[in-house]
Order: C-alpha cells, then structure tokens, then sequence
C-alpha cells in the first residue's frame, strides 16, 4: 500500500511540475509599436547602392551604407534623398555590416574582420583591422550596444555539427575599450524556444509538412541578416532576411516578438537600423528590383 502510494505521488507531482508554464521564454507578444505593413516613407536608391547589405544612422537626416562587393562608405541624405558622400576604407570584398560609433564606423566583413575607420569624413582618416576569430564563416549582423560598450556580431548560421547546439544561433560581442571580441557568446537563442513562442501565440510563421507529413510543423531557421539595438526600448531586434522575419529580444535574450514580413514589400531585407526617435529603416530591394529604404515611424503611446 505504501508503495502504492509512493507511486501515484511520484506520478501527481511529475504531472505538476509538466503542467508549470515555461518561465525561460516570455509567453505575452509585446507589441513593437510599427505599423510594418505600410511604410512611411520609401526611398529609392540609386545604383551603387544595388547590394545594399548594411545601414546605420550617422545624425538626425543621414545615414552611411554599405553594399557587399566595394570598400566603400556611402553617406545618404535622407531629406534630399541624394548620396552625399563616399569614403573608400579598403579593397572589394564581402562587407555585409555597419555600425557607428561617435565619429568612428566599423564595418563587418562576413569572414568576422572587423574595420574601424575613425574620423571617416576626413581626408586623414585611418582604418584599423580587427581579427575577431569567431569561427563562423558567414557573419553578417553588426550593431553598436551604447549601454555596454560594445559591438554585437550576428552570425547568420551556427557553425557547429554537434546535435547539442545545431538549434542554437549565437551572437557575440567585441569589447571597445579592449578592442577584443569576448570568447563566450553574451547572446545564445534556442530555436526550439523561438518556435514554442511562435506557436503558444498563434503568429503566423512559415509552416512544413512534419517528419510524418501528416501535421504541420513551425518552419523557422533563424538566420540574422542584420541586429539592432533600439534606442527608445533598448529591445534587440533581429532581421532574418532569407526568411523574412524579423524578431524581437530583450536584453536578456528572452524572445518578445515574431512578425512575418510582406513579401510585396520585402523582397530581400538585408539591413536595419534607427533614427534616435526610434524611426526604423529597413534596406530592401523593392518589387521593380531597385534598391530602396523602408521607413517606419515609431508609434508612441
């Protein structure tokens, strides 16, 4: 009988501790205050701006962007939507991210070199080179994280093979003041949690037959095409551009947000960055295959 009892106990209390919610992911959508099925504004690139493949803002009317084949910084003027300014830093190459820094730009090559180019609207500029050794090959987010100090690295796939971490997406951090990138990864994302969220909130997410074809299943592979902080919230927001979803963290790493972008209007989002009134600007290719800027004004309440 004492056995007995010992058993359905055992069993009451594991059916318990099951039934607990998951305190490890937010389990309410908070809201991102964008309208992001009408832009605000389009801007229309011009030609040398075709591979836009990062964007950060550089005062209150511009903002420089880079494209992923010419060592080039370009300056584009917002209000009178001309580029004003273009400062080589180095040779062609995969160049995939940008973030600003007072009057310092680093760009991110995709093999993770990082250039700092100080002072880069002077004739006297100097660019620096950076060995992050992040081992990942294709590393294409790059955002400024003024509270810490600190530049975020966003791998766009987890390069390791074993199954403990092959539903992991990392993100790393590269100490300003030390100029070394920090060897333990500062954010770890569960894709098993991204997509629980997803599910638990009833988002609409792209979706696959299952191993057994008979259910469908969340079809989420998390691939950061661009980061960046926002300067109203401080939340990380995370563009998945092969997919077309853009995510929502706080700093603690816990998922708040999953929208699914138009694909009438986002046909290859590439790059994300904010005005400090938390304005968001999006580089994309527009329908007629012409570079452009989405811009959704922050909605505040």
């Amino acid at each position: 009988m004492t056995a007995l009892c010992t058993f359905l106990f055992l069993m009451l209390r594991t059916l318990m501790l099951n039934d607990q919610p998951d305190k490890s992911i937010s389990k309410t959508v908070v809201p991102i205050n964008y309208n992001l099925s009408k832009p605000d504004k389009i801007y229309i690139l011009p030609p040398a701006l075709k591979e836009v493949s990062g964007i950060t803002g550089t005062d209150a009317t511009s903002i420089a962007c880079i494209q992923d084949e010419n060592g080039i910084i370009f300056i584009y003027n917002l209000e009178s939507e001309k580029v004003t300014g273009k400062y080589p830093f180095q040779n062609s190459g995969d160049y995939e991210g940008i973030a600003r820094v007072d009057k310092a730009v680093y760009i991110l090559r995709s093999d993770g070199i990082l250039f700092g180019v100080e002072n880069y609207e002077s004739a006297t500029s100097a660019t620096k080179l950076y060995a992050t050794g992040i081992p990942a090959k294709d590393n294409e987010g790059l955002c400024f994280d003024q509270k810490a100090n600190r530049l975020l690295i966003a791998p766009k796939n987890n390069y390791t093979l074993d199954s403990e971490s092959k539903n992991t997406r990392l993100i790393y951090a590269f100490d300003l003041k030390s100029k070394k990138i920090v060897q333990t990864p500062v954010f770890v994302f569960d894709l098993k949690k991204i997509k629980k969220f997803a599910a638990e909130n009833k988002i609409k997410v792209p979706m696959k037959n299952g191993k057994k074809g008979d259910k469908k299943e969340i079809d989420i592979e998390f691939r950061p095409s661009e980061i960046g902080i926002h300067p109203v919230t401080n939340k990380l927001y995370v563009l998945s551009g092969m997919e077309r979803l853009l995510f929502v963290f706080n700093m603690n790493g816990e998922i708040e947000y999953i929208e699914k972008l138009d694909s009438d209007l986002f046909s290859q989002p590439e790059g994300i960055t904010f005005m400090t009134n938390g304005d968001m600007l999006i580089s994309n290719d527009v329908k007629n295959n012409k570079p452009a800027l989405l811009r959704f004004n922050y909605i505040r309440k």
